[in-house]
């Protein structure tokens, strides 16, 4: 089994357009990340896969040294912070184009 919690939130029918993984150890800032993720896409209504990344060693291949980080298709767009919904919207959205 991975390192690696998988929760999907599948917004919309159809298929899935995009992977958005929080990357983080489970802290408290960490799982807020996660739930602005999670808001964010409600509120776009988006079809998104979101994902937990937990494992130190799964972190790391992100070279991302600093948590909670926020990943979009494979590519860290915040890290070392929590990021408001509102700007995680915009990393969406942005990432859309």
């Amino acid at each position: 089994m991975s390192d690696i919690s998988l929760i999907i939130v599948d917004i919309l029918e159809g298929d899935i357009r995009m992977k958005i993984q929080i990357l983080g150890t489970g802290c408290p800032k960490c799982r807020k990340a996660y739930e602005h993720a999670e808001q964010a896409i409600r509120e776009l209504g988006v079809a998104a896969k979101l994902e937990k990344v937990e494992s130190i060693k799964d972190i790391m291949k992100f070279d991302v040294m600093v948590t909670p980080a926020v990943a979009i298709d494979g590519k860290v767009k915040v890290s070392g912070k929590i990021p408001s919904v509102d700007g995680i919207k915009v990393h969406i959205t942005e990432s859309q184009l």
